[in-house]
């Protein structure tokens, strides 16, 4: 690999079948269509998790951050769900991965993104308080899940800080509303604003995100700019006046997975592998899995995201994605390089000879060429995308593509990405179930449910 070719990031559409996936030429024939909403809902300011409009404005909080009060401490408890989660474990998996390996003597985050009770009183019992920063992101500020943490770990503080608890506490939540902004308003508490139109599947490239990373020390300057780079082609002519054609977006590789992903569905692919052959970024394929699947999951359409990674993958799923039903697409990650690894010692068994002269790190590469061929060969549909580098700019690159194609796909199935409305209701019948004040119609459906004809045997 020369010099020139590092940090190269490819889509390799060769595997792409498109000659399987005939309505792909109306949906193409729909750009124009689609740029025109597209430029409508930028000049809107409804897509700020593209158009970032409030990055500048964050960089010079994150950098006063950075530089003092996220430096007076040693861990970082997140307290967060579903996507006030998901991006920032990625972002610590894929570049502050010292803290899953012995040793470790650096910072830490710790995310609390479920109910587990266990856990978090572990995590209580164990955290220095006067160490600690528990960073609560809750854009509505009343995530049950969220804020019944927030009320046990307040108290923890309160009890081991009394004199400086919420110095040890900082809120991403809603700049106006919500209970979150009730108690920083209430105790002076520090805060970040999520902003208006910004969802949480979709931001990660934003305090939700960044503050994480700014507290372990990454590159995170350089993953915003991988992410406005790919992004610009699309948010710069509207923003600049300009005005966003067909053309343009028709030549946007965000496009083009669109395409790919609505004829895929429309061909009866319904289920997406995302199959990361870079084993430190295996979180971001969980990420993509909420991204696509609360997006794109409505009226009863769109196709069920299934993470990988490899090569752990090969020896428990890859037989149902090689030899099981046809309805399964694949898009697959891997670097241009990695890791040289240790060298194989001289004196291994003569059946492994291949192995001789070779070093640990040409493993991984051999075994995703392995199988990205097999799964051609059995018929699923393959796009490849191919880093130069899995560094910090490349991930923002990633994320803006996969975003923005999200977003797009859902457009061209005539849904909107943006909201979750099935998911409301399993949240509305969980308050129901605790005694939350009215709820009268999901308390008698819970009713019906518990006490109605069971079929319950033991086994």
């Amino acid at each position: 690999m020369t010099a020139g070719s590092r940090h190269q990031d490819i889509l390799d559409w060769t595997n792409a079948s498109w000659e399987r996936l005939p309505a792909s030429v109306a949906l193409r024939a729909r750009a124009g269509e689609m740029a025109a909403r597209l430029a409508g809902e930028i000049a809107a300011g409804k897509l700020p998790f593209l158009a970032t409009p409030f990055m500048a404005a964050l960089e010079k909080d994150l950098a006063e951050l950075e530089s003092g009060f996220l430096a007076g401490f040693e861990h970082m408890l997140l307290l967060g769900i579903g996507g006030s989660a998901l991006g920032a474990r990625a972002l610590q998996k894929a570049f502050a991965p010292g803290q899953d390996l012995p040793g470790h003597t650096g910072k830490s985050i710790w995310i609390m993104d479920n109910v587990d009770a266990a856990v978090l009183e572990a995590h209580l019992n164990r955290l220095p308080a006067d160490k600690t920063l528990v960073y609560v992101v809750s854009k509505s500020g009343d995530t049950i899940e969220t804020i019944g943490q927030y009320f046990l770990v307040k108290d923890w503080l309160k009890a081991a800080l009394p004199g400086n608890w919420k110095d040890h506490l900082l809120l991403n939540t809603d700049e106006n509303k919500g209970y979150l902004r009730q108690e920083a308003t209430t105790f002076g508490i520090r805060t970040l604003p999520v902003p208006d139109n910004l969802g949480g599947r979709y931001s990660a490239i934003s305090a939700v995100g960044l503050v994480p990373a700014a507290f372990l020390g990454m590159d995170w300057r350089a993953l915003v700019k991988g992410f406005q780079s790919v992004a610009a082609p699309l948010t710069d002519p509207v923003l600049t006046g300009k005005g966003l054609d067909a053309a343009t977006l028709a030549a946007h590789p965000a496009f083009e997975f669109a395409v790919w992903g609505k004829a895929l569905m429309d061909a009866g692919y319904l289920e997406l592998i995302t199959f990361f052959y870079i084993p430190a970024w295996s979180s971001f394929a969980d990420w993509f899995a909420q991204l696509w699947a609360e997006s794109l999951g409505k009226d009863g359409m769109g196709s069920q995201p299934l993470p990988a990674v490899g090569a752990t993958d090969q020896h428990s799923v890859n037989q149902m994605f090689l030899d099981g039903p046809r309805n399964k697409a694949c898009l697959f990650v891997e670097r241009a390089g990695g890791p040289e690894g240790l060298a194989f010692p001289k004196d291994m068994p003569p059946i492994f000879d291949y192995l001789q002269g070779k070093r640990f790190g040409e493993l991984l590469p051999a075994e995703a060429l392995g199988t990205r061929m097999a799964l051609t060969q059995s018929q699923v549909p393959l796009v490849c995308l191919r880093l130069g580098a899995d560094d910090a700019h490349a991930a923002g690159k990633m994320m803006a593509l996969l975003g923005a194609a999200t977003l797009l796909t859902g457009w061209l199935m005539g849904i909107n990405p943006v909201d979750q409305p099935a998911v409301e209701l399993g949240k509305r019948l969980a308050k129901a179930r605790l005694g939350a004040a009215g709820l009268a119609e999901e308390k008698a459906a819970l009713a019906a449910f518990t006490t109605g004809g069971r079929d319950e045997r033991g086994f």
